[in-house]
């Protein structure tokens, strides 16, 4: 059977996937295709002489593969004269193929998880066909595809689209192949290991995984860093995370997806998405980067920030300017005569010793650790709800596309994210806690609640 038909008469392909057969200008073309069929079978015309044939792989390999239309509950369906037409649609599964199918269902069966081979799952009218599907943990599924020919990356039955369709259904894909080629592809999350043969891949021994698993190295982007700064610009000042290849063994992969503890990441960068698995923890730690990219708004031009800390006191008297055309020396501090202008009549001239040491007391003394009446901070319930608003802006904004939409989006997930800094301070500074303590337990907790 097939999807793609030839008429040889109204020289147009056929669809049999699309309700109006992939031609919306002629209504009714269904009927009239499959009512003229039919009344050549009536009239017991030949296969070969019914205007219809294959229009897929056998047409593209050639051959004229005469066909004829059916309807088996509710499908529509193209079936081939020949039978030897039909296999040609069915690629052998090589022995390579069964091998990593047997090793992913030995591993996951080790981990306690279990797993069945070519596994059809329906999806409204269609199905969905996995190779190896996994039952990981608190409903996990992941789906392994074994990828070793040529697979297409565009088109209804390319690995994007496939891909795309077990993940809006519940499953998540995970491709494995042995083709360097692949690991410069991102329409899935690849996975690679060597050419090897059966024997070897369905030996119980280590068989690693050299491309599509990553570390995420997190740094700051300062004048000590190793990386050159993301956002072309010679040092920024921010954090970032830079994806660095490492190796794993093909048996924990498999049982730590299904595990839930090594998860798909997708990196963006400037030009392109880029799609590997990395660990939980490092897909958590770069989410929670994303936030801090987006929690403080952006510096006025006008506003300038002091570069480094001063140990020195504040300088908190106005600018005093001699009257009198003779300079002030220091080495004269016994002359209290000198008048200013710009100081007030009631503002002592020489204050005593024990004045000045009180006053530098208070200026040193530590600040009071209570909170003030005025700070009013939100309780720890409240702090959860706004990080987890912001969490939830943050993931709109990763499933939009268009261009516009993502910008207001953005907007949308700044003034979360800025509520939810503004919060965690208010309520650190009040009870004298540390606030990046304060920030951590609340991401921790807003991470438990929305899972």
């Amino acid at each position: 059977m097939a999807n793609l038909v030839w008429h040889t008469k109204l020289r147009i392909h056929l669809d049999l996937t699309l309700e109006d057969l992939g031609h919306e200008e002629h209504e009714g073309l269904w009927d009239m295709v499959y009512g003229m069929d039919r009344m050549y079978s009536a009239r017991a015309v030949p296969v070969a002489e019914r205007d219809l044939q294959c229009g897929g792989v056998c047409r593209e390999a050639g051959v004229v593969a005469p066909m004829y239309l059916r309807m088996r509950n509710g499908r529509r369906e193209a079936v081939h004269e020949r039978r030897e037409d039909e296999d040609r649609h069915s690629v052998p599964v090589s022995d390579e193929h069964k091998a990593y199918q047997e090793r992913i269902l030995r591993a996951a069966e080790a981990g306690g998880f279990r797993g069945d081979s070519e596994v059809r799952t329906r999806v409204g009218r269609s199905w969905i066909q996995t190779d190896t599907l996994i039952e990981g943990a608190d409903g996990l599924r992941v789906g392994w595809e074994v990828q070793l020919s040529t697979a297409g990356a565009d088109g209804p039955r390319s690995v994007r689209a496939r891909a795309a369709k077990a993940e809006k259904n519940g499953i998540t894909p995970a491709w494995h192949t042995d083709r360097s080629d692949y690991a410069h592809r991102h329409d899935t999350h690849w996975t690679r290991s060597n050419n090897l043969p059966a024997h070897v891949i369905a030996k119980i021994g280590d068989l690693r995984v050299v491309s599509g698993f990553r570390k995420l190295d997190f740094w700051h982007c300062d004048l000590h860093a190793d990386h050159p700064c993301p956002h072309g610009v010679r040092r920024c000042g921010k954090y970032h995370a830079t994806p660095v290849p490492k190796d794993v063994l093909f048996d924990d992969l498999v049982r730590e997806t299904a595990a839930g503890a090594i998860v798909p990441v997708q990196f963006r960068t400037p030009n392109k998405t880029h799609r590997f698995w990395a660990t939980r923890s490092d897909h958590n730690r770069y989410k929670d980067l994303l936030d801090d990219d987006g929690q403080l708004p952006a510096i006025p031009e006008d506003v300038r920030t002091p570069s480094r800390a001063s140990h020195n006191r504040p300088t908190c008297r106005p600018e005093l300017t001699p009257t009198s055309s003779t300079a002030v020396t220091p080495k004269a501090p016994q002359t209290p005569t000198a008048t200013f202008s710009g100081l007030l009549a009631a503002q002592p001239t020489a204050p005593t010793l024990e004045t000045i040491a009180s006053r530098a007391a208070e200026q040193t003394a530590p600040p009071d650790p209570k909170p003030h009446a005025d700070a009013c901070p939100e309780p720890w319930e409240t702090l959860v709800e706004h990080r987890r608003a912001a969490n939830a802006a943050r993931d709109v904004l990763y499933q939009l596309s268009d261009h516009e939409e993502r910008e207001l989006q953005r907007h949308v997930w700044l003034e979360a994210a800025q509520t939810a800094q503004a919060a965690i301070t208010r309520y650190a500074s009040s009870h004298g806690l540390n606030r990046f303590e304060v920030e951590q337990s609340v991401r921790g907790a807003a991470r438990d609640t929305q899972a």
